[in-house]
């Protein structure tokens, strides 16, 4: 049973995800940013009538990330979770590292941090500069105007993950059709598990070949884990799936919305065209990150004992929603956050999570978006819209916010 707090009914308590206003794609949902200032601990309801608690304050969102009371376990009951066919999923695939509590969250992800440390991300800096370029040589030799999802936004992530895992990059139109089935809100039932089953075989077949011939690459190092008991083949496979999925899902969201975020921002695109820092790139990359925060339905946990928070109780088997763009738009913690600064200091940032489940993979995505924004608008500089701001389609639909087509032209 939900607690409702004081004077809500079922009458007055709000929707969620809840819709951004019309004419700014780039900020939060108005409605989210009033809770924010006036119910920072409040309860919204989802699509199957549930009352979850929305926590939008940045120091009790942090509070909360690291609070052992809270399970991202999906299969326990009062689990907010974000669509039918999500729920339906969780229940019948097995668990991935991403919905696991410790200590199996912590036994599984020690034996994939090692290819994401920082010293090894950067070591492929030389790497991911030369297929950025690549790209960029083809788009500009291609038609113009040109869809920068199709031309750059979407391929190079998908590029580097296939290389980091030793996936066969031919195939990246498949798991790119079921990873973007896998992220959208609306799938049913049918076309969710169709895909993750495709997904889940798929990943199979590669560690398959990777038992039989292993090579210099993450998903080889997996089969050597089979080899030794320390994973299932089942555990791996599902590592596989995630990393493969979100490997070039939300960066490629990143880099698409960012470069439109930028062609809106004439002044801040000049601090990341103008530049030959590092430093200050990677400085603009952070406030990209804060400003936009693309992973905008929330983290979703559920209550496993009573916390207080906020003046408020959430019960036991209660479920909570962590909104990441209430927290890095805080304006105690980020002056102005409305306004993007690409000089401001945003490395206090949520956008990648928090505590023991905070995102893997983000030293690779900072290193992607400071190679991308870093060149593209150095080698393209009069890079701009081919059409007008309304009629480009955004993913408002999905767990990861971004854009479906950025038609640009030079």
């Amino acid at each position: 049973m939900t607690h409702a707090p004081a004077g809500a009914t079922d009458e007055t308590i709000p929707e969620f995800p809840m819709p951004r206003a019309a004419g700014c794609p780039f900020a939060p949902p108005p409605e989210l940013m009033r809770l924010h200032a006036e119910q920072p601990v409040s309860q919204v309801r989802l699509w199957d009538g549930s009352t979850p608690w929305l926590i939008t304050r940045y120091d009790d969102q942090r509070a909360l990330y690291g609070d052992k009371r809270l399970s991202v376990d999906p299969r326990h009951t009062g689990f907010p979770h974000f669509s039918a066919a999500f729920q339906q999923a969780y229940s019948q695939m097995p668990p991935s590292f991403l919905n696991m509590d410790d200590p199996d969250h912590a036994r599984i992800r020690r034996m994939v941090t090692a290819p994401f440390t920082i010293k090894r991300i950067e070591a492929m800096r030389p790497a991911v500069q030369r297929m950025t370029d690549e790209f960029i040589d083809a788009m500009l030799a291609g038609p113009n105007p040109v869809d920068l999802v199709e031309a750059l936004a979407l391929p190079l992530p998908s590029l580097v993950i296939c290389e980091l895992l030793g996936v066969p990059y031919e195939d990246h139109e498949f798991f790119q059709s079921k990873s973007k089935v896998g992220v959208r809100r609306d799938a049913s039932l049918e076309e969710s598990h169709a895909a993750s089953g495709a997904l889940l075989a798929y990943l199979d077949e590669q560690l398959q070949a990777k038992l039989a011939d292993p090579a210099d690459d993450m998903l080889s190092d997996l089969a050597a884990r089979i080899q030794a008991g320390d994973l299932t083949r089942q555990e791996a496979a599902m590592l596989g799936l995630l990393l493969l999925g979100a490997g070039h899902e939300t960066t490629a969201n990143m880099i698409a919305l960012g470069v439109l975020t930028l062609m809106e921002h004439p002044d801040q695109l000049a601090v990341v065209r103008d530049t030959d820092d590092p430093q200050v790139l990677a400085g603009a990359v952070e406030e990209m990150l804060r400003f936009l925060t693309v992973v905008h339905n929330g983290q979703r946990r559920v209550a496993l004992d009573d916390i207080e928070i906020g003046g408020r109780v959430i019960r036991a088997g209660e479920g909570v929603i962590i909104p990441g763009a209430t927290g890095n738009w805080e304006p105690d913690r980020f002056p102005d956050p409305e306004r993007l600064d690409l000089r401001r200091d945003a490395r206090r940032h949520m956008a990648f999570g928090f505590g023991i489940h905070q995102c893997l993979g983000q030293p690779l995505a900072r290193l992607e978006l400071q190679v991308v924004y870093g060149t593209l608008f150095r080698r393209v500089p009069n890079l701009h819209r081919a059409t007008e701001l309304e009629k480009i389609p955004f993913k408002d639909d999905g767990v990861v916010y971004g854009v479906y087509e950025l038609p640009v032209t030079w």
